[in-house]
C-alpha cells in the first residue's frame, strides 16, 4: 500500500492512497468471514454458509463494505500521520479520485479537521450595550392600558349615538359574492372592536357612524393572498346590523387594582406594581434591542474578528444546503432552466460560498464559547420548544416533533437555541 498525507492548514489535508489488490483481497475474507456468522440462506444453516455461495449473494455488497472498511482502516493511519485525534475529524471524507485497477484501488481524499478557535479578542467583539431606562410615563401608560383592557364592557343606550372608532360593535353580517352567500362569511351577535383590523380592510372603517338597529351594506375586497383561495380578490358585499354599542369602562389604579393583578403578593399595592411593570417594560427593551441590533452586530464581529481555518468538506457541504434551499425557492421553469444549464447551476452553487463560510465559522465560534462558558440546551428543552412553538402555530404538537425527529431536525433547533443563549450571555456580561 502507498500513502502520501498532505497538511493543508490546521483544519485541512489531503491524502493520496494506493491500496493493493492483496490487501482488498485480504479484506474481503475479512468481511466474508465476519458476514457469514449471521447470513442465512436456503439450502445452508446459519453460520456454515459457504463463501462462494455468499460471494454469488452478496457479491457486490461484499465489495463495497470492503472498499468502506479498508477507507476506515487508512484514515487512521492518515489522523496518525497528522498526530490528531479521531474526535477532531470532521464528518466524513470527500473522496475526490475513486479508481479501480487491476493492481489495486487509487484514492484522493479531503479531511476536514476541528480547527482550534481563538477566543483571546472575544471581549472586543461584544458590542457596546446600553438599555435605555423606563421611564415614569411608560410605566403610567402601561398600567392605564392593562387597566383598559380589564375594565368592563359598557352598553351605550342612547339610540341616536353613533359608532365611533375605537369602540366595540355588537353586529349581525352575512357576505355575498355575485349576490350569493359564502360559507363562513355570516355571523350574528359579533362582537367586534373598531380599529382592531381584525376584518379585511376598509369593512371595520366602513361601520363608523352607524346608530343602534341601523343596516348598512358594505363593499369590500378580500386580499390576493387570502387564506380561502374561493375569495381571494373577490369583490363582497356584507349585509351588517348594529344591535349594541359599547365603550370600555375605567378602573381605578389603586392598591385593590395592584392586588387583582398581583394574587402572589401579600402586601401588593401600587408602588409594587409599578415595580413590576418596571421590570417587565425593561426586559422587553433589552429583548428588542438584544433581537433586532446586538445581536445582528455580535455575529458580525465575531465573523470578521475571529480569524482560523474552516474545514473546506463541511463549508462544501453547507453550500449544498444552502443551494438546495436556494432552488427550492426558484419558480418551476427557473428549476428547469437552472438543471438544463450546467455552468449555470455552478455558478449559483458558488454564490453561496460565502454565506456557507460564515455559518460554518459561526457554529463553530459558538460551540467553542459553549464549551467555554460551560453553556448547553438539555435534549427536554429542545422537545419543549418544538411542543410550544407548534401549539402557538395550532398545530399538532406531536405530529411535528415527529416530522422534526424523522427529519432529522433537532440538531438544528437544538443549535440555534444554544448560538442564541450564547449571544445572550456575551451581552448580558457586557451589560
Amino acid at each position: 500500500m502507498s500513502l502520501k498525507v498532505n497538511r493543508i492548514d490546521s483544519a485541512n489535508a489531503t491524502a493520496e492512497v494506493i491500496i493493493s489488490q492483496e490487501k482488498l483481497d485480504k479484506k474481503l475474507q475479512e468481511v466474508i468471514k465476519s458476514a457469514g456468522k449471521n447470513l442465512k440462506i436456503d439450502g445452508f444453516r446459519k453460520g456454515h454458509v459457504p463463501v462462494a455461495a455468499i460471494k454469488a449473494r452478496y457479491g457486490k455488497q461484499l465489495e463495497e463494505d470492503t472498499q468502506k472498511e479498508c477507507i476506515q482502516d487508512i484514515l487512521k493511519e492518515i489522523l496518525e500521520i497528522l498526530k490528531v485525534e479521531p474526535s477532531l475529524l470532521v464528518g466524513d471524507p470527500k473522496i475526490t479520485k475513486f479508481n479501480p485497477t487491476k493492481e489495486g484501488l487509487e484514492l484522493e481524499l479531503k479531511i476536514g479537521l476541528t480547527p482550534s478557535i481563538p477566543l483571546d479578542n472575544l471581549e472586543e467583539c461584544i458590542p457596546p450595550v446600553n438599555i435605555p431606562e423606563v421611564s415614569d410615563k411608560d410605566i403610567e401608560a402601561k398600567i392605564e392600558e392593562i387597566a383598559t383592557a380589564r375594565a368592563p364592557l359598557i352598553s351605550i343606550e342612547d339610540g341616536r349615538r353613533k359608532l365611533k372608532d375605537g369602540e366595540y360593535a355588537k353586529i349581525d353580517f352575512e357576505g355575498f359574492i355575485d349576490d350569493k352567500p359564502f360559507e363562513g362569511g355570516k355571523a350574528e351577535n359579533y362582537l367586534l372592536k373598531i380599529g382592531s383590523k381584525s376584518f379585511i380592510e376598509g369593512f371595520e372603517e366602513q361601520l363608523i357612524g352607524m346608530k343602534k338597529e341601523e343596516e348598512r351594506a358594505i363593499e369590500v375586497t378580500f386580499p390576493e393572498n387570502y387564506q380561502a383561495k374561493n375569495l381571494a380578490g373577490k369583490l363582497a358585499t356584507f349585509k351588517v346590523k348594529l344591535h349594541e354599542i359599547q365603550t370600555q369602562g375605567k378602573i381605578e389604579v389603586d392598591d385593590n387594582f395592584a392586588k387583582t393583578l398581583l394574587p402572589e403578593e401579600k402586601e401588593a399595592n401600587v408602588e409594587m406594581l409599578k415595580e413590576k411593570v418596571k421590570a417587565q417594560l425593561q426586559a422587553q427593551k433589552k429583548h428588542e434591542i438584544y433581537n433586532n441590533e446586538l445581536k445582528v452586530a455580535l455575529v458580525e464581529n465575531l465573523n470578521k474578528m475571529i480569524v482560523f481555518d474552516l474545514p473546506q468538506t463541511i463549508v462544501e457541504q453547507e453550500m449544498d444546503l444552502l443551494l438546495r434551499n436556494a432552488f427550492a425557492s426558484l419558480s418551476k421553469e427557473e428549476q428547469e432552466k437552472l438543471v438544463k444549464d450546467e455552468q449555470m447551476l455552478k455558478a449559483k452553487r458558488e454564490e453561496q460560498r460565502e454565506n456557507a463560510q460564515k455559518s460554518v465559522k459561526i457554529t463553530f465560534i459558538i460551540d467553542a464559547i459553549a464549551k467555554r462558558e460551560n453553556i448547553n440546551i438539555p435534549d427536554n428543552e429542545v422537545i419543549n420548544a418544538v411542543y410550544y412553538e407548534a401549539m402557538a402555530m395550532r398545530q399538532n404538537p406531536q405530529e411535528i416533533l415527529e416530522y422534526y425527529k424523522n427529519n432529522n431536525l433537532l440538531p438544528a433547533v437544538k443549535m440555534a437555541m444554544l448560538e442564541d443563549r450564547v449571544l445572550m450571555n456575551l451581552l448580558d456580561k457586557k451589560a
